[in-house]
């Protein structure tokens, strides 16, 4: 609710607005094994919430959130790479990063990045697909769905130590796919844009994506209450900037963004207008 006020200001009336679509079984089972998904459907409550870990719960709805947060994401890889659109945020719930193959934790049931991932180079038939997270939690659930996944390069920047307990710098995928850089508590600006100017992006560069995913999470902005990152809302800015400058060179421009973590609704919503802007700027 936060950030659907705080985009519908003028400034946003130019922004396409798209219902998010059911996702394709076929689409989940790219990342998932069909007995996870099978064992989510059987445990849909009609009822009651039903707690699947100790964060993570399903109402009766739950499950249909999360088909359509999956299915946003797959809708905006369509626009993007059929030329409707340069780039496209998925403002979803339930986020996605979390979730592993068979296991959903931290809010997540399904893996929405890695499914846009996957669809994008399958349906699509593109080579080389670049995720960029910088939610202050590392996105353990990306990582496991693409680790063995040498289309993809995942990278992460995120605080650690710091739920979930994964993401050190010795992580690296089967295929030298994944790019993990840990963030000490306290850190915040500079420390951000030295490992991304310096790391991150020239290894990005340096894989050639035809498509860059982004794992939005607004969690490390200072005021965020579950963790010790303090970054700025002008930091989300400026690394919305950074990462359509890559995309702008390997890849005409072509982002997806979509919604993971962000816990002060303020900072959260003041954060995602601070990146839909730029990305609406880079959209013309």
């Amino acid at each position: 609710m936060s950030i659907e006020q705080k985009l519908a200001c003028r400034d946003f009336d130019r922004l396409t607005r798209i219902a998010a679509p059911m996702v394709a079984n076929a689409d989940i089972l790219r990342c998932h094994p069909s007995s996870y998904l099978e064992l989510l459907q059987s445990l849909a409550p009609d009822g009651e919430m039903v707690s699947l870990d100790g964060d993570t719960h399903m109402t009766a709805s739950t499950l249909a959130a999360a088909y359509r947060a999956a299915g946003a994401n797959v809708a905006a890889v369509n626009a993007v790479l059929q030329g409707d659109e340069r780039n496209a945020f998925v403002a979803c719930r339930p986020p996605g990063h979390h979730a592993e193959k068979a296991r959903a934790m931290g809010f997540c049931l399904f893996a929405n990045v890695s499914i846009a991932a996957k669809y994008a180079l399958d349906v699509h038939g593109l080579s080389r697909v670049a995720v960029i997270d910088f939610d202050v939690h590392h996105g353990n659930g990306t990582q496991d769905v693409l680790w063995d996944e040498p289309r993809a390069l995942f990278c992460s920047s995120h605080q650690m130590p710091l739920f979930p307990g994964s993401g050190a710098s010795t992580e690296v995928g089967a295929h030298d796919n994944v790019l993990n850089q840990p963030l000490a508590a306290g850190s915040g600006s500079r420390e951000m844009q030295q490992i991304y100017d310096q790391v991150i992006f020239p290894r990005m560069l340096a894989f050639e994506p035809e498509l860059i995913l982004v794992s939005a999470g607004f969690d490390a902005h200072a005021a965020d209450p579950l963790a010790s990152i303090n970054w700025s809302t002008q930091d989300f800015a400026w690394l919305t900037r950074r990462i359509c400058d890559v995309a702008d060179i390997c890849c005409e421009g072509r982002v997806v963004s979509t919604l993971e973590g962000g816990y002060d609704l303020t900072a959260l919503a003041d954060s995602v207008a601070a990146h839909v802007g730029v990305l609406m700027e880079r959209s013309r």
